[in-house]
């Protein structure tokens, strides 16, 4: 079964919410701090031994511990939406493999290009997200409709 909106609930002011504050926090981490939101470097900065005791590592080590307190204190306040994912852990471990593959190849990820480089107006940027969105889709396509 493959995850659809339940549109019978679908709330659009809780996803106008959800992307105006991605979008400022992206602008305030690059008003005040200098740096992209691009969550797959911010990770991979931290996870070398050499930058773990850097000056950049308190604000990365802070912005992944706030986005994944966020998934702690979701619950607080509304139950998580459900989503149920038919397929084989094996093809959940291969698929994080190969978008993880595709981050560093792509110097970043879907975050740091689709939010933080298109609002620059990043050429490289937009190549990457047309990249990205247009295999996304045609594998949603094969998937779906021709297995």
């Amino acid at each position: 079964m493959p995850i659809t909106i339940d549109w019978l609930h679908f709330n659009p002011e809780n996803a106008l919410l959800g992307g105006v504050m991605l979008g400022l926090g992206a602008s305030l981490l690059l008003l005040f701090n200098g740096k992209i939101a691009g969550i797959s470097g911010i990770f991979a900065y931290l996870i070398k031994p050499k930058n773990i005791f850097s000056a950049d590592a308190a604000w990365r080590a802070l912005f992944l511990i706030g986005l994944i307190s966020a998934a702690v204190i979701y619950p607080l306040f509304s139950a998580f939406p459900t989503a149920p994912i038919a397929t084989s852990n094996g093809t959940l471990i291969v698929a994080g493999l190969l978008v993880g593959f595709g981050s560093r190849m792509g110097s970043g990820c879907t975050s740091g290009h689709g939010i933080c480089g298109l609002s620059r107006l990043s050429l490289r940027s937009l190549v990457a997200t047309i990249s990205f969105m247009t295999a996304g889709f045609v594998t949603t396509y094969f998937v779906l409709h021709t297995g």
